[in-house]
């Protein structure tokens, strides 16, 4: 009964970090370029009391063993990295990507972040920043006296300046993808750095080989699936509670024993 008890308690435990594991997930159901994250649970060790296959008194091989397991716990959380809806917002500067990439960022420590947030502004030099006011990398900076911006398919920036007809090339949006992308480390700010279980990254332009096309005025939306967290937060929730009844009839079968015995 005690066993029981401290088997709930870890079952608790793990579904408390799942529910918060689906309450970010919803928090951030509006947050550009977000990836949604999906808690990954093991069973603990095991207390063998009789091994499977050993051999039994009378010398027979046993075909199955007395194992009891001692509980649950979150190893991790994996980020899902599928492609979020796109969404038409008509503003110059903003860019989704239709495919597989990450914008760069060059961060204050002199390291490189990584976005699915193509939400772009100009700072007071006329630099592409993001929204934090981070410098994209590499830097494009945009004529004072240009009328027109356009970014292409392919990441090209291409300007138009005042008493000009001729589009000038000014820039070119490189992106960064990852042979493990779920390996990446989120740092906030819809930003990722680069780990040893990311593996180095590999740049291109938008549109090559491997990489998303670029798409001019439009964001690509959270992949968080409303549905799918309230199905997984009933499901956290009833588990939590089965796990709380385990309690409970583990409390009344000591209330039980002490009382009659």
């Amino acid at each position: 009964m005690n066993g029981a008890l401290f088997v709930a308690k870890t079952g608790l435990s793990a579904q408390d970090t799942a529910l918060r594991v689906v309450s970010n997930n919803l928090a951030n159901i509006s947050t550009d370029g977000f990836k949604r994250d999906r808690a990954v649970f093991e069973d603990l060790i095991y207390q063998v009391q009789r091994q499977p296959g050993a051999q039994s008194a009378d010398g027979t091989e046993l075909p199955s063993g007395f194992q009891l397991g001692t509980g649950v716990r979150v190893v991790g959380t994996e980020k899902t990295f599928t492609q979020g809806t796109i969404n038409v917002t008509n503003q110059n500067l903003d860019l989704a990507i239709e495919g597989d990439g990450f914008f760069q960022i060059a961060l204050p420590n002199g390291e490189t972040g990584y976005t699915r947030s193509g939400r772009f502004q100009l700072n007071s030099s006329g630099q592409m920043v993001n929204a934090q006011g981070y410098l994209v990398d590499p830097t494009i900076t945009i004529p004072a006296d240009a009328t027109s911006v356009t970014i292409g398919n392919d990441g090209v920036v291409s300007v138009t300046q005042a008493g000009s007809s001729v589009a000038t090339q000014v820039g070119q949006i490189t992106l960064a993808d990852f042979t493990n992308p779920a390996g990446l480390q989120a740092i906030g700010g819809n930003l990722f750095q680069e780990t040893v279980s990311s593996g180095a990254p590999t740049t291109g332009n938008p549109g090559s080989t491997s990489f998303g096309a670029t798409i001019q005025g439009a964001l690509e939306n959270s992949n968080v699936n409303s549905v799918e967290e309230l199905v997984n937060m009933i499901q956290t929730q009833r588990a939590f509670e089965m796990n709380s009844k385990v309690i409970s009839t583990a409390d009344q079968m000591l209330s039980f024993v002490t009382q009659q015995l």
